[in-house]
C-alpha cells in the first residue's frame, strides 16, 4: 500500500496544476494580449522540445541543421500550412548531406 499512496499523491500533485486554471480562470475574461500570448505557448513547448533534437542530430555538422531550420522559417513565413516547411527542410538537409 506504500506505493499506491505514492501514486495517488503524484496524480494529485500532477492533476491540481491543471484544474485550478481550469475552475478559477475559466469564468474570468482575458485581455488580447494574454489570449495572444496564451495561443504561443504550444509553439513554444514544440520549439524548445524539437530543437535541441535538431542539433544534435547530425553533431559533426552542426551548419546542416541551421541550415535546415532557416529554410523551414523562410517557407513557414511565406506560406501557410505545416507539410511544406517540413518537405522543404528535409529535402534541403537531405541535398546537403549527400
Amino acid at each position: 500500500m506504500k506505493y499506491g499512496w505514492l501514486i495517488l499523491g503524484m496524480a494529485l500533485v500532477t492533476y491540481l496544476p491543471r484544474l485550478i486554471p481550469l475552475v478559477y480562470i475559466s469564468k474570468k475574461s482575458v485581455s488580447e494580449f494574454w489570449k495572444r500570448f496564451l495561443d504561443c505557448i504550444p509553439y513554444t513547448a514544440l520549439g524548445a522540445l524539437i530543437i535541441p533534437g535538431v542539433y544534435q542530430a547530425i553533431p559533426e555538422k552542426p551548419w546542416v541543421a541551421i541550415v535546415g531550420i532557416g529554410a523551414a522559417a523562410i517557407i513557414a513565413w511565406f506560406r501557410e500550412g505545416l507539410i511544406w516547411p517540413v518537405l522543404v527542410s528535409i529535402g534541403v538537409v537531405y541535398f546537403l548531406l549527400i
